[in-house]
């Protein structure tokens, strides 16, 4: 077997296909669970190998430090060393670094790590209620101005249809201002990095030569969450040159508050009218039932036709189901996440509850909970959210008294309003944990007449300690959701209003938002569960009808069985995994099963798994536990 034909071996047609097009310009549309990572590691590997490339030419952009780690990890996997990785903003860092005073004569500035301190004496001076807007909020604007290369002076020009989170001259106030303080400080923020790389190789061509002799090749990843900044920086890294391989899935943008949108992939061959492009449809994630659902929704999304294909069997059909009100909704998801993992085996670590936006973590925290079922707040954790955060800092300054009444004079000083209907989402969460914050402290209250503010804290702490253990069912929104797999996935509230969202004045793309659900939906391996509650004014989501679903009203969902596993000659084997379970149980402290389900176990000890891969196939041993637990698992098998 030849050089190239050993990293080939295991790809499917189109995946060769793309790993074989060693020179740009190359798109490859890559569909939700069909391998991208895979594909463009390999294809990094074949211009390696084929000594079309050094390692050192090749710049691989990626969009999270992780994602820049793995890629360097699958390369060396293949026996590639020297391939360079990193996002847009390391990347631009490392190169100004390099360069910027050596050819502008001046010290590069200091980047800032947080935005927040310089926005909040200025956010502080807004009149009320707009002064008690997160602070996330008006950073997140500021990106996005500066994402799009509007500075202050165009900003009020240059708004379109886009609502800012606060009225436009207020909005306009603050980014100036921040703009303003920062320079007089002698500070760069993350956006100001692209800026400057920008400016660095404008003026000085030179500069921008020093990156074309450093570099020949481009692979971009995500390439459908790239802003006009991070484009604009990239045609500079290029130059004249078309090397450049792109991959992403238009049906997957959802970031348009950082500025990303759809049309730098959906344009990418009228740029480049002789790219090769190179569809990834055949999908290893999901069973034949999630991915007509899925289908059946992607003839809405428009741009490239993507047609997802299983490879997996067939599993259950995706359960939607109307539920009486909000608490029998979330009492059925409830019941059925302790349905899955009793009878179906299913790990809890892989079944996930996804939502809009923060503020709907708090009734499945309280039910999870309540029924004694770990789970864990994978963002947007309660504690350290801006609301709950600045009623603890002021409750410390407090010292006896009535927590209740403290607590209602904070949320009061802090802008809570019940009645409030605030246009960003952010403040529609803050909102809502202040709200919860009053309800907790009268909680708290009453079984403690004679408690104070620490005594408080400390509760609140013990309370939710396990937001982010890593153990349980995962809560988290859509957009963290985005890059994630699990075997059972939950999509509670389908409202209108809330999928596509609308708060106040604000109203999501509905574009975006019908894109929110695919990525939801595509983000279930087996077990798809869709419901949303009858009572109430609100209306169910219109993406229901467009996926055609019309299920009857019911007080519980029903978990199709799935095959049971056997002991069998695995018996002995089974026992000593069991006993390695509850060592390593006793040392997290956790409960036995959180480790892995005695069917998981059972399975293992069945089949007799040699390494990650065999691990891998076996129901209830995901990512997450795999990392964790992999290495001692083959080392019982092994000595046994």
């Amino acid at each position: 077997m030849s050089d190239l034909e050993s990293i080939l071996a295991g790809l499917n047609e189109a995946q060769r296909e793309a790993a074989l097009a060693l020179r740009g310009p190359v798109a490859i549309l890559a569909g939700a669970g069909t391998g991208k990572t895979t594909t463009i590691t390999h294809r990094i590997a074949c211009q390696v190998r084929s000594g079309e490339f050094e390692p050192s030419q090749i710049l691989a952009v990626t969009f999270t430090d992780k994602a820049a780690g793995e890629l360097k990890r699958r390369l060396q996997a293949l026996g590639v060393e020297g391939v360079e990785a990193r996002t847009f903003h390391s990347a631009a860092l490392s190169q100004l670094s390099r360069l910027w005073s050596s050819y502008t004569g001046e010290p590069l500035p200091e980047v800032l790590d947080h935005k927040a301190p310089l926005i909040s004496s200025l956010a502080n001076a807004l009149p009320p209620p707009h002064k008690f807007l997160p602070r996330r909020e008006l950073a997140g604007e500021i990106e996005w101005a500066k994402n799009r290369m509007i500075p202050p002076a165009r900003y009020l020009h240059q708004l379109g249809d886009h609502e800012p989170p606060i009225p436009a001259d207020l909005m306009h106030r603050v980014y100036d201002g921040y703009e303003r303080r920062k320079t007089a400080m002698g500070r760069l923020d993350f956006e100001d990095m692209l800026g400057l790389a920008l400016r660095l190789f404008d003026e000085h061509p030179d500069a921008a030569r020093e990156i074309h002799r450093r570099f020949a090749a481009f692979t971009v990843d995500e390439y459908q969450d790239v802003n006009p900044l991070q484009a604009g920086l990239l045609e500079r890294w290029l130059g004249e040159r078309d090397d450049l391989c792109v991959v992403g899935d238009d049906y997957q943008t959802i970031y348009a508050f950082t500025g990303a949108s759809p049309e730098h992939l959906l344009g990418f061959t009228r740029r480049y009218p002789h790219a090769t492009v190179v569809r990834l449809e055949e999908n290893y994630r999901s069973t034949p039932e999630v991915l007509e659902l899925a289908n059946r929704l992607a003839t809405r999304l428009g741009g490239f036709r993507k047609t997802l294909r299983a490879t997996r069997p067939s599993g259950p059909p995706p359960l939607a189901r109307a539920e009486p009100d909000e608490e029998a909704e979330v009492g059925a998801v409830v019941q059925a996440v302790r349905r899955l993992y009793q009878e179906e085996a299913v790990e809890l670590e892989e079944i996930a509850v996804l939502y809009r936006i923060n503020a709907r973590s708090e009734p499945f925290e309280e039910a999870f909970a309540a029924a004694a079922i770990p789970y864990q707040v994978r963002d947007g954790a309660f504690l350290r959210r801006p609301g709950p955060r600045a009623v603890l800092q002021r409750l410390k300054r407090i010292g006896a008294g009535a927590v209740a009444a403290a607590v209602a004079a904070i949320t009061d000083q802090l802008g809570y309003d019940p009645e409030a209907a605030p246009d960003a989402d952010e403040e529609v969460t803050r909102q809502s944990d202040l709200g919860r914050m009053r309800s907790l402290a009268a909680e708290f209250e009453r079984a403690h007449p004679d408690g104070d503010a620490a005594a408080f804290g400390a509760e609140l702490a013990r309370r939710f300690s396990t937001e982010h253990s890593g153990r349980g069912v995962n809560l988290l929104t859509y957009h963290r959701a985005k890059g994630l797999e699990f075997d059972a996935v939950f999509l509670p509230r389908l409202l209108d209003g809330e999928l596509p969202f609308r708060s106040g004045r604000a109203k999501a793309d509905p574009e975006e938002e019908r894109r929110l659900l695919y990525v939801g939906i595509t983000r279930a391996r087996r077990y798809l569960f869709l419901t949303w509650p009858a009572a109430g004014r609100a209306q169910p989501s219109p993406f229901l009808d467009e996926l055609e679903l019309a299920p009857p009203v019911s007080s519980r969902p029903r978990v199709a069985p799935g095959p049971a596993v056997t002991v069998g000659r695995g018996g002995m084997l089974f026992d000593r995994l069991k006993e390695w379970r509850r060592k390593r149980a006793n040392a997290d402290g956790v409960p036995a099963y959180v480790v892995f389900h005695d069917r998981t176990l059972a399975e293992i000890a069945e089949r007799r798994c040699k390494d990650w891969a065999d691990l891998a196939a076996i129901s209830g041993v995901g990512p997450a536990k795999l990392e964790r637990y992999a290495d001692e698992v083959l080392a019982v098998v092994a000595a046994g």
